[in-house]
């Protein structure tokens, strides 16, 4: 097949509208990001742990380098593929595509979390020490990084091999850096193994939980036994984590699998950003401990709870409505119909925010924050961080949504006003 450049030239780069910050931001993002993970991972492990430290603490070249930590990074992502592959749970359905069709997708991702586990109690059974992951945090975050760049120069050429219904709208500016970085192929597939998928749940959200299980084995390395903190952040985010793999069929629906191109920028996030800047807090707490009273923990708790009852039941009842809106359980909610025949939920989760699951996220978000005390401002990166992500990814969907819906999502604005935060924003 030829490349389908000539296809292309037909379409204008003003035809789509540019997301983070058009080519400037898809030339500085891939520079700073990759420098933030250091930065952040260096700073947690240091004394201060001060992000306004000048100069910064920076590791040493041999630092930045050790074979083990590309052998250990390929070995994983081998081992998930080899799981990806393997016939374990159900095979679903995702939404119709641009020619007509629907793609099939295992869903197994938690049979993958549970057989990851089983694994790395048999190597901790066997003395494995797994504590080592926090002095290889550093150069399995440059593997990590070399790794999405090698794979996202792999997309965006075979991507010129493809027919140009599976392109993604917003990644064919013609602009070589910004199709590069958002993602110019919406599917791409080696065979049926489907590799923007397997990257959004498996190999860096698993690796994610593992690496927080190494920073609690170095904290019972140094200390004897892990802190109620380390074991509460632990916990939060392997539910977390569980959690998305239980529900795996619902990401089949989200705008990374049905809008966004598969290009650096959810190669790096899905591979580098979540597994080591997620986590800072358990990398944070094995150099700086916090001491925990039962009161704040059970606080701690409760908020962590609160989110997550929040953040499921909108999206389960979000994905129920979107796959089958006659289901019992969402035909009795108000809706609104639109030019498209699709219709918008206007009561139940739905109709307290737009975004009810972006509420509980962030609830959840502070709460993995809390144990590490207030002495710091880095452990709660994460949470200053992914409400500005969360804010930005609400108004990329409010233009989608304007542009596809028309009047009826204007009508829904004024039904439900509030984007995130009920009477506030």
């Amino acid at each position: 097949m030829k490349p389908n450049s000539q296809v292309l030239k037909n379409r204008s780069s003003h035809d789509t509208e540019r997301e983070f910050g058009g080519t400037l931001g898809a030339l500085c993002i891939p520079i700073f990001l990759p420098l933030t993970v250091l930065f952040l991972i260096c700073v947690s492990r240091s004394p201060e742990a001060s992000v306004l430290q000048i100069p910064p603490p920076l590791p040493s070249t041999e630092q930045l380098w050790d074979p083990l930590a590309l052998v250990l990074l390929l070995g994983w992502i081998a081992l998930h593929a080899l799981l990806y592959v393997m016939p374990l749970g159900k095979v679903s359905e995702g939404l119709v595509l641009r020619d007509g069709t629907r793609l099939k997708y295992p869903i197994n991702g938690f049979h993958s979390l549970c057989i990851s586990g089983v694994l790395l109690m048999l190597l901790l059974g066997l003395g494995a020490p797994l504590g080592c992951l926090f002095e290889l945090l550093v150069p399995l975050a440059v593997c990590a990084i070399a790794v999405s760049f090698l794979f996202s120069v792999y997309l965006y050429i075979r991507s010129f091999w493809v027919p140009s219904h599976a392109l993604a709208l917003g990644g064919n500016t013609g602009n070589p850096l910004y199709d590069f970085f958002i993602g110019r192929e919406l599917n791409p597939r080696i065979g049926k193994f489907d590799l923007k998928y397997f990257c959004e749940l498996r190999p860096g959200l698993i690796g994610w939980v593992v690496i927080n299980l190494g920073m609690l084995m170095k904290e019972v390395e140094l200390r004897g036994s892990p802190s109620l903190a380390m074991m509460l952040v632990n916990s939060f985010q392997l539910l977390y984590v569980a959690d998305a793999l239980w529900n795996e069929e619902a990401v089949l629906t989200t705008m990374d699998i049905v809008h966004d191109g598969f290009g650096f920028m959810l190669v790096f996030g899905d591979l580098a950003w979540v597994p080591f800047t997620y986590g800072l807090q358990a990398a944070f707490l094995v150099v700086h401990p916090q001491a925990l009273s039962s009161l704040g923990a059970a606080t701690i708790i409760a908020l962590n709870g609160i989110g997550y009852y929040v953040f499921r039941k909108s999206n389960s009842q979000k994905n129920q409505f979107r796959r089958d809106p006659t289901h019992p359980s969402v035909a009795r909610l108000e809706t609104i119909a639109t030019a498209t025949g699709k219709r918008l939920l206007v009561s139940g989760w739905w109709g307290l925010v737009r975004h009810p699951n972006y509420l509980g996220d962030l609830l959840m978000a502070l709460a993995w924050s809390l144990p590490c005390g207030f002495s710091h401002i880095l452990p709660y990166f994460y949470v200053i961080y992914f409400t500005i992500l969360l804010i930005h990814r609400e108004a990329r969907d409010e233009r989608q949504c304007r542009a596809k819906y028309g009047l009826a999502w204007d009508t829904y604005c004024r039904r439900v006003p509030y984007r995130i935060f009920p009477y506030i924003y």
